[in-house]
């Protein structure tokens, strides 16, 4: 008879929370102990461990997350702890503060996500905060940055994947016009298409782009707009073609170079593992050959 590998061990969220308990307990964290238990738990783990430590030590568990651990250990797990939608929220939170102003990292979460889960960050955002997402951009953001993002997280896009062919050649042909063809920029037409449009229509937005004029819609928006309004146009229009290329390729720029650029690094991890970081993985090895665990 052959034998069966045993199951692993299955811990309870109450199991969870005692050993973490003794990781704080003593001089100095266990940190190992502490990525050991949360970073192995998903959302609904995460929730429910919290819930018991509350319960059994009368103290919250994220503030003394924050008190034992330091630097961007902390960072890491402090934002892992909380469900994706909250995670988002907060990203942008601080991305946004004036003291911390990271446009490109507010521009990446919010021009990368769906329109769903813009809903979701949209509630998370006001309840924690107590403020609306879209004051927050009127106040921290401007120009067509700000057109773009605002325009982006209020209008209510398709999620599916049927795609009309006729209205992409339109569109096709509507951006040719307010771009390449013309002396200047027409800004108000990629905005109100780039923030219109389902995911699926974009990218065939783009392939008749490439049909009908034998350049790239990507290239257009480089050589027709520049700085936080580019970066937001690009990551909405390569993520409606393949998010988890746009994610491994951020990932890879933020590794490049003399040292590594790790508040990206641990914003994209963090935030996509319960997303898509298969994907991001697969892609990694495919452009990079080499896996993103050993980069």
């Amino acid at each position: 008879m052959s034998t069966l590998s045993l199951p692993p061990v299955l811990t309870s969220p109450r199991d969870d929370a005692i050993q973490l308990y003794r990781a704080f307990k003593g001089l100095g964290c266990d940190t190992a102990a502490v990525v050991n238990i949360l970073a192995h738990r998903d959302a609904t783990q995460r929730s429910l461990i919290q819930h018991e430590y509350r319960a059994m030590y009368s103290e919250d568990l994220l503030k003394r997350l924050v008190s034992e651990l330091r630097g961007k250990l902390e960072t890491a797990v402090v934002l892992w702890m909380h469900d994706p939608a909250g995670r988002d929220a907060i990203v942008i939170r601080q991305a946004l503060l004036p003291d911390l102003t990271n446009l490109d990292a507010a521009t990446e979460v919010i021009c990368s996500r769906t329109p769903s889960q813009i809903q979701l960050i949209k509630q998370n955002y006001q309840a924690k905060f107590g403020v609306f997402l879209e004051q927050d951009i009127e106040r921290h953001t401007s120009g067509d940055h700000k057109k773009l993002l605002l325009a982006y997280v209020s209008t209510s896009r398709y999620e599916g994947l049927e795609v009309d062919r006729e209205m992409a050649m339109k569109d096709a042909k509507a951006l040719y016009k307010a771009g390449e063809k013309r002396l200047g920029t027409d800004e108000k037409t990629f905005i109100r298409i780039f923030s219109e449009r389902s995911r699926a229509q974009l990218a065939a937005i783009s392939a008749a782009y490439h049909d009908m004029y034998g350049g790239s819609l990507k290239k257009a928006v480089k050589s027709e707009t520049s700085g936080k309004f580019e970066h937001g146009l690009l990551t909405i229009l390569q993520c409606s073609e393949n998010p988890a290329k746009y994610f491994a390729k951020a990932l890879h720029k933020a590794m490049k170079g003399l040292g590594t650029d790790d508040t990206t690094l641990i914003r994209i991890i963090v935030t996509r593992t319960e997303i898509d970081m298969q994907y991001i993985k697969a892609e990694y090895l495919r452009k990079y050959k080499k896996t993103l665990n050993d980069a």
